[in-house]
């Protein structure tokens, strides 16, 4: 057993100074003044924060790797950027690609999952998106929504894919998504250019959140919610990439007021140039610019996912938002850990949880 000693710990939304023990990586007691006995670990931890470890469940890579296309080395080297930066649960995003790169890289993600308890699932995006909203995944590789080619996919990811994104316009996009829901894999909305009716049947048919809110997706105007609006409506879930380029801090600050803080997912989208300087480097098989901290798809002005880390991004939260800690936090916790179905285990401190926080 372990003894976390007197941290500052955030306990049912407030920072409280407490005991906290572990045993075989779960809290088996939290409580102000635990006695330990002559086999228990003793932690210090005063004068330091104990909080939920952060749940990324959309990135493509980081630290000079891409998920798309490292081996299984290169994509520890990406886990292990992830863990340094106090991410306890991740779900690695395989893009758009051919057939025989998502069920190869799904694989390995899935072998790799089996080292990296931190990896809780594998995020599928693509390729069943629109091509007038494709951004940064290569339009040769977008296919039409297609259940039995997903369960290829899924087979070669040996079950572990718990989310993917659809267009949800394309044909037979919501037949795939009830099929997906039934199957027990979460869907998510983006890259997309539907309407407001579109949309609700896609809600209507099971789908839980919107992908990446305000990018790669169609705009509301006066005469039509379309994607943007229809995020805002709704009660399922936006994606929000915390870096104050991909939407403004404003932005921010009035989709929180819109949907609640309990809607609100912090996400990274960050690529293989995260951790890094400024250069050229690959999304899949994109090449991709990185200028002034900013990712853009070469020689167009198509933004290709982040340079983002989530510590950074719970940071940036706290700074654009105004938010105290105990709230801002929950973009990057209990918030994803409950679209997942993964807050029975993760997302706050509890007795009976997964011991899966930070010391900072």
């Amino acid at each position: 057993m372990i003894l976390y000693k007197q941290g500052s710990a955030l306990i049912d939304g407030k920072i409280v100074i407490t005991d906290i023990v572990a045993n075989h990586g779960r809290i088996i007691a939290i409580d102000k003044e635990i006695v330990p006995d002559k086999d228990t670990e003793v932690i210090d931890c005063q004068g330091k924060f104990i909080l939920p470890a952060l749940v990324d469940i959309h990135t493509h890579g980081a630290n000079g790797y891409d998920f798309n296309t490292a081996d299984i080395d290169g994509m520890k080297k990406i886990m292990e950027f992830y863990i340094s930066r106090g991410v306890g649960t991740v779900l690695p995003t395989v893009m758009t690609d051919s057939d025989e790169v998502i069920c190869r890289q799904a694989g390995l993600i899935a072998e790799l999952a089996k080292e990296y308890p931190e990896i809780k699932g594998i995020n599928l995006e693509g390729p069943f998106l629109s091509e007038a909203f494709s951004g940064a995944h290569p339009k040769q590789f977008l296919q039409k929504p297609s259940f039995e080619k997903f369960l290829t996919y899924q087979k070669a990811a040996q079950g572990l894919i718990k989310l993917v994104t659809i267009a949800p316009e394309l044909p037979r996009a919501i037949e795939f998504i009830e099929e997906a829901v039934a199957a027990r894999v979460k869907v998510s909305l983006g890259h997309s250019g539907a309407d407001y009716a579109t949309v609700q049947r896609a809600l209507k048919a099971g789908a839980v959140g919107f992908t990446h809110f305000g990018n790669g997706m169609s705009q509301m105007d006066r005469l039509n919610l379309n994607m943007v609006g229809s995020a805002l409506n709704s009660r399922a879930y936006a994606e929000v990439i915390c870096d104050g380029k991909h939407i403004d801090k404003d932005v921010l600050k009035f989709l929180i007021k819109t949907k609640g803080i309990d809607k609100v997912i912090g996400i990274t989208d960050s690529i293989m140039a995260t951790g890094l300087a400024d250069g050229e480097y690959k999304l899949g098989v994109t090449d991709v610019v990185v200028q002034n901290g900013d990712a853009y798809v070469k020689g167009t002005t198509k933004r290709a996912g982040s340079v983002l880390d989530a510590h950074t991004g719970l940071a940036n939260v706290v700074s654009f938002t105004g938010l105290k800690l105990p709230e801002a936090i929950k973009l990057w916790t209990v918030n994803p850990a409950k679209m997942l179905g993964l807050d029975g285990r993760i997302g706050t401190i509890e007795v009976g949880k997964d011991a899966d926080f930070i010391i900072i």
